[in-house]
Parts: C-alpha cells; structure tokens; sequence
C-alpha cells in the first residue's frame, strides 16, 4: 500500500463532468489499496472572475482582500468532489488550508509555506477516508488567508507529499506529461518517460509551463518522485525523480523551453564603481523584483551599460524603482524593450559533452537569429532573442539535436 497525493488542475475539475471523471479516478487509486489525499485548484476560469470582480472594485485591489476573495473558488471544488466520491460510497471529507494547518508567510498573492501540521490529515487516513484539500492557499502567523501565487496548487501538493512522506505525488493537468518541447510550437515535439529533478527544475525556471518551478524544488528538496499525467487520458504519463539510470533519453539535450514574459531594460552610461550593479540589482530586490538573463555591454574606462530582463509584470514597477536613482550611477539613461523572448536548451547530458554551446548558437546563426544576451548553467544556455524569431528557434534547436527522435 503506497500513499499518493493527486493534485487536480482548473481544467480536471471545470465541470460537474469533469469533477463525476476526477473521482472516479481517485476512488480507482483507492480501490487499488493506496491511501489518497487529494489537492485541487478552482475549477477553471473562477479565479479570473473573481480577479475581474475585484478590479470592478479597484483597479489596484488590495492584496490580502484579493486573497480572501479568490480562496473561494477551491472551497467550491473541493466540497463538489468531496459530494461525488461519498455518492459513490467512499468516505471523503474536503478541508481548507488552516483545517490542515498550512502555515505561509505574509507575502500576500505570492507567500510561501512554512509549516505543515499533518496530525489532521493522518488521522483522516487512518480512517480510511480520502482528504480532500483546497490548493493554492494557506494561513499566516496572524490568521490571515494567503495564497501562493502562478501554480499555487502544484506547489500545495508536493509540500504536503513532502511532509507526508508520500510516495509519489501525481499532477493530473491537461496535458500528459512533460515533451522535449512545447507541442504546440513543434509539431514532432516527443513525450519524456523520465526526466531528472534537476533538468524539471531548470526547464520550469526557463519557461516551461507544465509544472510551478517551486513545486519542482520542494518535490526536489523532499525527494518525493513527481509524475504528471492527463486527467482525460491517465497513463503512465512523465516520471520525475532524481534516479538518472531510469531515463530511456541519453541525448545530451533533454527539452526545448521558451518564454515571453520577459522585459530587457537597459541601463545605459553608468559610472563604472564594483558597487553599481549590486546597488541596482538590491534596489530591484527591495520591491521583491526577480532579475533573470543580466551581462554588461559596451564596458570602457569609465562607463558601462547593464542590460538584464525582469517578468513582464514587474516592468512598470522595475522602471519606477530605478529611475529616481539613475543620478547617483553618474547621469545613466534608462532603454526598455519588451519585444523580446528566452529560448534555453536543458539536458544533463551538457555536464560530460563539449560542443553544446557551438550547436545551440549555430542552429540559431543558420536562421539567422541574433541574440541579445546569454546565460548558462552546468544543464542549461539560454538566449534571449526578439520576440517574432522565438518559435522558430524552438524548433531550430529542437531538430539541432535530434529530439524528434527521443523514444
């Protein structure tokens, strides 16, 4: 008998179909011997209508009243399905975040879990009943309703699988499994039977939208195998583990992952000082502004241009932050360009071969593809082009190296 935590997307649960489907699902988990805790999102499109409700309001609605308002929509699917599994004569109960006891931080809209008390949930499943649990939202110290940001429910899940000690968590999505590349860009995109942490976590950190990146590091950091699969066809879908020897893909590039929410702001002319850079980059971080891709340009004697790319939602915010300050870097100039994209190539095959770089940049020179900043890790080269040449590098690089024919 193994525990399982199935985690169930807005699309699994966004009709009373779809909700009569995902219980069939979990009581067949059951049936098989296996105690099962359930984590579900709002069913889809709720959490938009009541973000639209509340900036009917106010534009700028208030960040800890938005959160209390759109927590709604889990209290709703997770009683609907939790009515579905009993019809069926299975005992089921549906529980909020501080029924369970899933404590966060104050970072309203995008708080993160501290603590999860599970004597709730054991005794739930001692008693043979499947725990039903409201994604996406916790508690703060003070009480206070917060919720987890982009991918919240993912990342509620493989915490609870990592405080549980579960042996697998399962993220029923609508798609099944993770490709070596968006199949909606590359029609050859193959899907992967495994993949590696590490790689999952690089390719969620560069675009890919299966998985939340944070769920893929919590799933890393307890080593809770992670399997996504499609909750309208359920098969044996991508297995995500740290156990290398598993993958039947020994190319040196495992996926493809692009990105457009990116923003390039550069920051022109300024003083060289060694202290300059880390001074603009804490400013950024005071507003809890993440930077990804950052390089310097045109360095001389004594100036120096900054260009690095923020999330297009912070662009506005990153602009207002620095502005006021551009006379302290010596009279630098500010230049924004939110026409561009990320594509990276990820693969643990790049830690023991040489030449990935050459192949990466020449399949983009043969399209004539010039890239505007660069980034690389042990796994990973990410380039940052314009924005109209991003599919067609994506599926420049995905034939590069050959992964149309993965398995």
């Amino acid at each position: 008998m193994a525990l399982i935590v199935q985690k169930f997307g807005g699309t699994s649960v966004g009709s009373i179909e779809r909700i009569e489907a995902v219980a069939d699902l979990v009581v067949k988990t059951q049936q098989q011997g296996h105690q099962v805790v359930v984590v579900l999102s709002a069913m889809s499109g709720e959490t938009n209508r009541l973000i639209s409700l509340a900036q009917q309001i106010d534009a700028r609605p208030s960040a800890r009243e938005l959160d209390v308002l759109i927590t709604t929509g889990e209290q709703v699917s997770i009683s609907l399905l939790a009515m579905a599994i009993i019809k069926r004569g299975h005992s089921a109960v549906s529980l909020l975040a501080d029924q369970v006891g899933i404590k966060t931080d104050n970072m309203f809209s995008k708080a993160r879990i501290t603590q999860i008390d599970t004597t709730r949930l054991r005794q739930e499943l001692e008693h043979n009943r499947i725990a039903i649990i409201a994604g996406f939202q916790g508690r703060d110290e003070e009480g206070n309703i917060t919720t987890l940001g982009r991918g919240g429910t993912d990342t509620s899940a493989v915490e609870i699988a990592g405080a549980l000690q579960a042996d697998e968590c399962q993220i029923y999505t609508d798609v099944d499994g993770v490709y070596t590349t968006d199949p909606r860009i590359e029609p050859h995109a193959k899907r992967l039977s495994h993949i590696t942490f590490s790689e999952m976590l690089e390719l969620a950190s560069v675009g890919a939208k299966v998985l939340q990146i944070r769920s893929v590091e919590a799933a890393g950091r307890y080593n809770v195998p992670l399997r996504v699969l499609s909750s309208f066809s359920p098969d044996n879908g991508t297995l995500i583990s740290y156990e290398e020897a598993k993958m039947k893909n020994t190319k040196i590039v495992s996926g493809i992952a692009s990105v457009k929410d990116e923003v390039l702001i550069l920051v022109k002319n300024i003083d060289v000082k060694v202290s300059n850079l880390a001074n603009i980059l804490t400013l950024l971080g005071e507003y809890n502004i993440e930077v990804d891709m950052i390089n310097h340009l045109n360095h001389s004697d004594k100036k120096i241009d900054y260009a690095f790319t923020v999330q297009v939602n912070d662009a506005v915010l990153a602009q207002e932050v620095l502005l006021p300050h551009l006379q302290n870097f010596g009279g630098a100039t500010m230049e924004v360009n939110a026409n561009v994209a990320k594509v990276s190539a990820v693969g643990i095959g790049m830690k023991s071969h040489s030449g990935v770089a050459g192949l990466f940049f020449m399949a983009l020179a043969e399209e004539s593809i010039h890239t505007l900043l660069v980034s690389t890790s042990e796994i990973k080269i990410s380039a940052l082009v314009e924005e109209k040449y991003l599919e067609l590098a994506v599926r420049a690089l995905h034939a590069k190296f050959e992964l149309e024919s993965t398995e």
